[in-house]
């Protein structure tokens, strides 16, 4: 078996501007990123509205715009977490079969790239775009507070609306790699589309009821335990952290919001020496959080190897 030359990564810049140039020319990405923007405009809008009726004093009025809802439309941030990971799905779905498909991806490794610049160029391509996208809402959301508000935002506030965005950036990286990991094991375009929504399903819409049925069978509550609902508490939360939604709606709650001391119950340990309403450091809430932002880089890279490993294992025939 003889070695490799060169590096495994040549070749990798070039295919994630061609992958980030074909997402950013294709109508399936303008008709999402069209939905996206004015879903997010809705949101905003509706967010504008309730600040200049209820919270004009508010300090923080700058990051309500993430937060703020108004009956029938969710938050910002919710619909971003929801709309967020469908956008990753459709970049990668079908990144790798695709090639298979259209009969290209012999073509593509005859030229003198490894496996390993492919598979990374088309990850770092997918997410560009999407870097792309949330940097956008970003300036929009800033313009539009600038606008109506009649308000700057401070440094604080945009400290951490970029933490959130880097968040943000991480847990579409989630599913960006999980919907590669299905596109290099599953030959069919729609059937790995398919996998990656039902996995999307379920970590989002069914996880929250799945998460409390398993704490109960793992560690029933005990009448003469008093602490046996804490145990169970905890054990609820570590399953629901098993979704990276969960991890996003925890840093999104505490990074968006200043007040947040934890993003579990809280101890008199925790509120010694605090002033109530008093709002925590940019770099605290981001103490706080880093856990959780830890676990979605560590779900990315974890999904993405699987998608390597796949990868690396599979004929490809002209």
């Amino acid at each position: 078996m003889t070695a490799r030359e060169g590096s495994p990564f040549r070749g990798v810049g070039v295919i994630a501007l061609k992958e980030a140039a074909d997402h950013l020319s294709s109508a399936r990405m303008h008709l999402i990123m069209a939905l996206v923007l004015l879903t997010a405009i809705g949101a905003v809008y509706a967010a504008i509205g309730r600040l200049r009726d209820t919270t004009a004093e508010d300090p923080y009025l700058f990051l309500k715009l993430f937060t703020v809802a108004r009956e029938p439309l969710p938050s910002f941030a919710a619909f971003l977490g929801f709309l967020l990971p469908l956008v990753a799905i459709a970049l990668g779905f079908d990144s790798i079969n695709g090639e298979y498909h259209r009969r290209t991806m012999s073509r593509l490794l005859a030229q003198p790239i490894y496996r390993d610049a492919v598979l990374f160029g088309k990850f770092l391509g997918g997410l560009l775009v999407i870097a792309i996208a949330l940097l956008t809402l970003w300036l929009l959301m800033i313009g539009l507070g600038i606008l109506f508000l009649g308000l700057p935002p401070s440094v604080a506030d945009i400290v951490r609306s970029l933490a959130y965005l880097g968040a943000t950036l991480a847990c579409a990286g989630v599913w960006l790699a999980l919907a590669i990991a299905f596109s290099a094991a599953i030959r069919s375009p729609a059937t790995s589309a398919l996998a990656a929504l039902s996995v999307w399903l379920i970590l989002t819409i069914f996880w929250g009821m799945i998460a409390p049925l398993l704490a109960g069978m793992i560690a029933p509550v005990d009448p003469l335990d008093p602490f046996s609902v804490l145990k169970q508490f905890e054990v609820q939360q570590s399953i629901a952290r098993l979704s990276p939604q969960t991890l996003y709606a925890e840093v999104t709650a505490v990074l968006l919001d200043p007040g947040a001391r934890s993003v579990g119950p809280l101890f008199m340990s925790q509120l010694q020496g605090a002033l109530y309403g008093a709002p925590l450091p940019t770099l605290e809430s981001v103490l706080i959080v880093w856990p959780q932002f830890s676990a979605l880089v560590a779900a990315m890279i974890l999904l993405f190897t699987v998608a390597y490993v796949v990868f690396q294992r599979q004929e490809v025939r002209a």
